[in-house]
């Protein structure tokens, strides 16, 4: 990778020259979606590029001195390392490999504490935008790498920043950094230090091994499928959001990654601060530590307000390219329209809302992912999926409309999908004014962060919270999905649909957090026996997971009554506490 130099040539012009031909690159490369038909030939140009900036960087620092001499800036320096880390950051994006990000971090870290666009700064517009963008992109990568102590230091910077900015160009309109500051600040409000208590990733140490996670019967599984592949899109009007990262998708996004420092994660003990409430330091450097034994992320496509020509051709991409021992996971999160026949008809089973497929069933609801008034151009309905099903489906939708879908198993080309719908209504908290929660869509929250989303049923937030109780339920949670784990995996009733996802780890977990989830909210006394506040799946499970179910509820009287709620529940009649079982375990069963 070494530049050969010829001695005749001076070094300044083989710099610039070498600076033209990656300037040139990357913006062909920036051209380039994320989603691109053909991988390989996306993989094969990203080398490339990154093979030419490599070379310009390490050119630059071993003739640094005559190019300073030249009229080398350390602007300049600066936006070759901003290039290398976009570089980085969009490889994530597009790969989901932790590794990228954590490169990002690096090159972003060192231009912040090498101060490379400061000198001048202030005198010249352009380099002051340049620290302004640079700043936002760091801002996302330290959201993603939930760094968040760099996360709030970059935020104060960024503030002041504007504001000197606006004093120094005064005929320059700073509102577009104002706007981003809001939305940070709006952003970390909502994703506060509670919802982040333990990792939001897949740890292997908080939770069941991949390697250690029980068969399933072979009375009912015909094959086990692998989460390949993911597309994550929500739109809602004024949801929390930054930059091009919705909450939800955010949140999302993170269920569906390993925890990088896999085997050498350890809980930080000492991160709370008052009243038991998550502090803000990182104090565990551990975390750092990437485990290089972790099998690669699931690639996910996250996709913000896609037209939906868009959407189904990303959907139609990622369909093409699926292995043979794939399942494609879609989640999409909107407001829905039109109307819908509900589950109770005679074209459903009431016991599961399955579908027997009637084709007006397909057209009658959909989701929004425009504004209103442009007929069905801004409209995702569950015919426009149906196409797709010759591919295994893993669909999360959070609608309020999202029982449309069910009719697509009625009329699948070939495999039928598996589905996790919200209710067609969101409970609302006695301090929430809206029907969504300000801190997210709380199906979303169940499914990403269930222990804190019960917290958010009852009232309880990271002001309030006492640790040790918190902790003690969290692992009664996690030692009861594990239970729930290993009995459907023995089960001889369970779908195949179900069954053959379900050694699958990502989905495992999604599945297990939705029957808590739905058993939470159909005890739950406000939604006690109200079925728009439930939510669903399809196919059907065992019948041995209903909510009314004493094993269930049994589940659901624990976790309650280590917070002292357990009032605010309606159980059977005689469901009693299991002496045996408080909470204490440490270790999450797998089998």
């Amino acid at each position: 990778m070494q530049v050969q130099q010829n001695p005749s040539i001076p070094v300044s012009e083989v710099y610039w020259s070498l600076l033209h031909k990656a300037d040139k690159k990357f913006s062909k490369i920036r051209e380039l979606p994320y989603y691109h038909r053909n991988r390989h030939e996306y993989d094969a140009y990203f080398y490339k590029v990154f093979k030419v900036y490599t070379q310009l960087w390490k050119f630059q620092q071993e003739n640094r001195q005559k190019l300073v001499e030249a009229g080398l800036r350390r602007s300049e320096i600066g936006e070759i390392a901003s290039r290398i880390a976009q570089l980085y950051l969009g490889q994530y994006m597009r790969t989901s490999e932790a590794s990228y990000l954590s490169e990002a971090y690096i090159f972003y870290e060192a231009i912040l504490s090498r101060e490379y666009f400061k000198e001048g700064m202030f005198q010249d517009l352009n380099l002051a935008s340049k620290q302004l963008r640079f700043i936002s992109r760091f801002l996302m990568v330290c959201l993603l790498l939930n760094r968040r102590e760099m996360v709030q230091q970059l935020l104060h910077q960024l503030k002041a920043l504007v504001d000197d900015c606006k004093r120094t160009f005064q005929e320059t309109d700073f509102k577009e950094w104002k706007l981003v500051i809001q939305e940070i600040v709006r952003f970390l409000k909502a994703d506060t230090a509670f919802m982040n208590i333990r990792p939001l990733r897949y740890s292997i140490v908080l939770e069941c091994h991949p390697d250690s996670l029980p068969p399933v019967s072979t009375l009912v599984v015909r094959r086990s499928l692998r989460l390949r592949d993911a597309i994550l899109s929500s739109y809602h009007h004024n949801e929390v959001k930054f930059s091009e990262l919705t909450l939800d998708t955010f949140r999302m996004l993170q269920c569906l990654e390993w925890e990088p420092s896999g085997s050498f994660y350890q809980p930080n003990v000492a991160r709370n601060g008052q009243n038991g409430a998550p502090g803000s330091g990182r104090i565990n450097y551990s975390q750092d530590i990437a485990d290089p034994t972790l099998p690669h992320n699931p690639r996910k496509a996250v996709l913000y307000r896609p037209s939906v020509t868009h959407f189904l051709a990303v959907l139609a991409t990622v369909c093409e390219e699926l292995p043979s021992d794939g399942v494609i996971l879609i989640y999409l999160s909107a407001s829905g329209s039109g109307m819908y026949v509900d589950a109770t008809s005679d074209r459903l089973n009431p016991s599961c809302g399955q579908s027997k497929g009637d084709d007006s069933s397909l057209h009658a609801s959909c989701l929004n992912f425009g504004s209103h008034g442009n007929g069905g151009i801004n409209s995702i309905y569950p015919s426009d999926l149906v196409p797709f099903t010759r591919r295994p489906l893993f669909l999360v939708i959070d609608c309020d409309s999202s029982e449309a879908f069910e009719a697509i198993n009625g009329v699948q080309k070939g495999e039928t999908a598996a589905m996790l719908l919200s209710s067609s209504s969101s409970y609302q908290a006695s301090d929430v004014s809206s029907s969504r929660q300000p801190s997210g869509s709380l199906f979303t929250i169940f499914l990403t962060a269930p222990m804190q989303a019960f917290c958010l049923l009852l009232g309880i937030s990271g002001t309030d919270i006492d640790m040790d109780i918190y902790n003690k339920a969290e692992k009664l949670l996690s030692s009861s999905l594990g239970d729930w784990g290993s009995t459907l995996a023995k089960s001889d009733t369970i779908d195949p649909v179900w069954a053959q996802v379900l050694t699958d780890p990502f989905l495992r977990r999604l599945l297990l957090r939705f029957i808590f989830c739905r058993a939470v909210l159909s005890l739950y006394a406000p939604t006690f026996n109200k079925k728009e506040f439930i939510p669903k799946c399809v196919p059907c499970l065992p019948a041995s997971f209903l909510p009314t179910t004493a094993a269930c509820q049994t589940v659901i009287l624990q976790i309650a009554n280590i917070f002292g709620a357990s009032s605010k529940f309606i159980f059977s009649e005689g469901l009693v506490l299991p002496e045996n079982r408080q909470g204490d375990t440490e270790a999450v069963p797998c089998s």
